[in-house]
Parts: C-alpha cells; sequence; structure tokens
C-alpha cells in the first residue's frame, strides 16, 4: 500500500491555494507543519490512519521543486460531475489545464478523466470510473 505522495512546490501559498481548491471535496484535511502542507485523509477514532496522504513541500536540498516527465498523481472522484467540478476549481485557483474532462479512447469505457498541472508542472489526474454512469460508448 502506497503510505504517502509527495510533490514539491516553489510557493507554498500558491501550492495551498491550489490544491485546498479541491482535496477537501475528496475528503482531505490540510495540516500543515513546518511550513509544508499535508493533506489527510481522517481516520475513525481507534482506527489506523486512512492512506495515502498528500504532502506538498520545499525541496529538501533548497533547489527549485521541479515536476517529473511521466509523473502524475491521480485522485478518484464520486462522480463525472465531481471531476468536471474539481477541473474548474483548480484551473480557478491558478492551475492549468492539461486534458479536459472526458473519456479516452484508450482506457476503458467508464474511465472519466480530466488532468490538470499544479502551479509547479506536477500532473494530477482526476477520474472516476462508476460503472453507474453512463460510459464513453453509451
Amino acid at each position: 500500500m502506497i503510505a504517502y505522495v509527495t510533490v514539491g512546490a516553489n510557493d507554498i501559498t500558491r501550492a495551498e491555494r491550489f490544491y485546498s481548491a479541491f482535496l477537501p471535496d475528496l475528503g482531505y484535511g490540510l495540516e500543515e507543519y513546518q511550513g509544508d502542507l499535508s493533506y489527510i485523509l481522517p481516520a475513525r477514532s481507534g482506527e489506523p490512519s486512512v492512506q495515502p496522504d498528500f504532502y506538498v513541500k520545499s525541496p529538501f536540498d533548497g533547489q527549485a521543486a521541479s515536476a517529473g516527465n511521466g509523473v502524475m498523481v491521480a485522485f478518484q472522484a464520486r462522480s463525472q460531475k465531481q471531476v468536471r467540478d474539481l477541473h474548474s476549481a483548480a484551473l480557478a485557483a491558478g492551475g492549468l489545464d492539461d486534458g479536459q474532462p472526458g473519456f479516452r479512447a484508450m482506457y476503458g469505457p467508464h474511465f472519466y478523466v480530466a488532468y490538470v498541472r499544479d502551479p509547479d508542472g506536477n500532473k494530477i489526474a482526476l477520474f472516476s470510473s462508476d460503472t453507474n454512469e453512463p460510459g464513453r460508448d453509451e
């Protein structure tokens, strides 16, 4: 199981504006730790933590944050509508469109996805695979 994912940011305030525009709608709560951002899924009392956590940090080596070529983090939404809403919220919060919401021919018939880039260029996918909603060929 993946415990956490970390992306680098050059401007934590700008990154917080971007990620806080859509991660709370997916159930993530924000905790700040030593100036960095930790988006955590809530756990019930007495139960282990829900993973993965999502961290946004300034690089430890003091160099500028940069996006990895081929690296992407995907967040699962509850519905196709939520994918559209989260995509819009991410764009309004300073993200860049990297693929409008919709179906892709190379994926399954119910894989509905949108892609955005955060202000530092990290690629984020927002998707839904709900088989109770209309599929690509329906």
